[in-house]
């Protein structure tokens, strides 16, 4: 209507200039008019992305075989419980203000896979489709399969708690509300890695030492985000999609294999430079000098530009760095809340590298490549010609190794420990520290 009606008004306004004129008039007049039309018309229209017509599950499979476990296995689930998939709709206007409205449909499916006969210790990693998931973004429940069970609460608030079966020594997955959008909009093929350990060796270990020592951030049980560039990021401490981090994956697991442990050992790591205890300095240790945006490393008051860079072996870093002081506390806190009793191991790495010019306690020129931090000694050793092995001039090179670090060099604010000791490496400061 409205494409006349300009039309019309264009032809008489440009007719007043003569025949050209109201040529012109006509052919603006028609294009306003259009593009009011198509502006009432698409603020009118409702346009409906793809639906389901029918929310039906896959089904099960009647007397499908129970696998049996033992050790790690990959193993395919049967389908043994689900509902009638949610619908959740999302309309919103496209393009500019007066723009049509388009309607998107998204689904989510709750459903309950078997996996294998139980009682199993862990589930470590899940594949839907034949892609990992990773389990932080979903709310997946796994029953283990013991003989005293109970029903699942999902399963139990569907079904009613008389009629919720527990599945007791069937080891199973419950998936709560799971999107299939990136699963054409029906329930995937699913897969389990699948823990089950034998013996008794696991349930007896009450004891364990977590290593390694050099990992800067390894330790954190949150993840630790750096900025690699503007709006890109990246996870420092996790390298798996089964938890948030590398510590509370490994953890996790841990504790699903080892049910009674009841106390650890924590290795934190600095590093020593030299095998001649008058020399050696002990300081902590990173393997990048300039750290990314957001890396807020931190150990004994010493910042990573700070630190003593880890040499290089094979064209690598020989050690990982030390663990950042706010990731040693965070550890600590998670294992007591994780009901374990906390030993803190403070640890000598000797970072001495290949073909190094240093004078050997033990004679000639160069000491071994990485060795290990007990050939510490004075200078010459023991046995040698020479030697101050029992004497002064020996306990003086012990004392410059133990370094001067006094308690009241330390304090702390907050989870900051602080240091008013100045320049001093030696072995005092590592252990009064921590």
């Amino acid at each position: 209507m409205a494409t006349l009606l300009l039309q019309a008004a264009g032809a008489y306004l440009g007719g007043l200039f003569g025949a050209v004129g109201a040529t012109v008039g006509t052919a603006a007049g028609a294009l306003g008019g259009y593009l009011v039309d198509r502006a009432l018309i698409n603020g009118t229209q409702h346009i409906k992305g793809a639906r389901l017509s029918q929310m039906q599950p896959l089904t099960g499979e009647d007397g499908a075989p129970l696998a049996r476990v033992y050790g790690t296995a990959r193993l395919g689930g049967t389908l043994i419980w689900a509902t009638r998939f949610e619908e959740a709709s999302k309309t919103e206007r496209k393009g500019a203000k007066g723009g049509p409205k388009v309607t998107t449909f998204t689904y989510f499916a709750n459903f309950a896979v078997s996996i294998c006969e139980g009682e199993i210790a862990h589930v470590r990693r899940i594949w839907a489709d034949g892609r990992e998931l990773d389990q932080s973004e979903f709310d997946i429940r796994i029953h283990k399969g013991g003989g005293s069970q109970l029903p699942d609460p999902l399963i139990e608030a569907r079904q009613g708690s008389s009629n919720a079966p527990a599945y007791r020594g069937t080891a199973y997955a419950v998936f709560d509300r799971f999107p299939l959008e990136n699963f054409s909009n029906r329930i995937p093929q699913v897969q389990f890695e699948v823990i089950r350990t034998l013996g008794g060796i696991e349930k007896d270990v009450r004891a364990i030492t977590i290593i390694p020592g050099s990992t800067e951030f390894g330790l954190s049980p949150l993840p630790v985000i750096q900025t690699v560039r503007a709006g890109e990021t990246v996870i420092a401490n996790r390298h798996t999609l089964s938890a948030g981090s590398d510590w509370a994956a490994s953890l996790d697991e841990l504790q699903a294999l080892c049910p009674n442990l009841e106390s650890v050992a924590l290795v934190v790591a600095w590093f020593g430079n030299d095998l001649r205890a008058g020399n050696c300095q002990i300081r902590p240790g990173v393997t990048e000098a300039v750290g990314l945006q957001g890396d807020a490393w931190r150990v004994s008051a010493t910042t990573r530009a700070a630190a003593h860079v880890v040499s290089n072996h094979d064209g690598k870093r020989a050690y990982g760095g030390t663990p950042d002081d706010a990731s040693v506390i965070a550890a600590i806190r998670d294992l007591t809340a994780r009901g374990l009793k906390v030993t803190l191991y403070p640890f000598v790495l000797l970072d001495i590298p290949a073909g190094n010019a240093l004078p050997s306690p033990y004679g000639g020129s160069g000491q071994p490549a990485y060795p290990w931090r007990g050939e510490i000694t004075c200078t010459p050793a023991p046995g040698l010609p020479g030697s101050v092995d029992a004497t002064a001039a020996g306990g003086t090179q012990v004392a410059a190794f133990s370094g001067s670090a006094l308690p009241s060099h330390f304090g702390s604010s907050g989870d900051v420990v602080t240091w008013a000791g100045g320049a001093d490496w030696g072995y005092r400061r590592l252990v009064l520290h921590y």
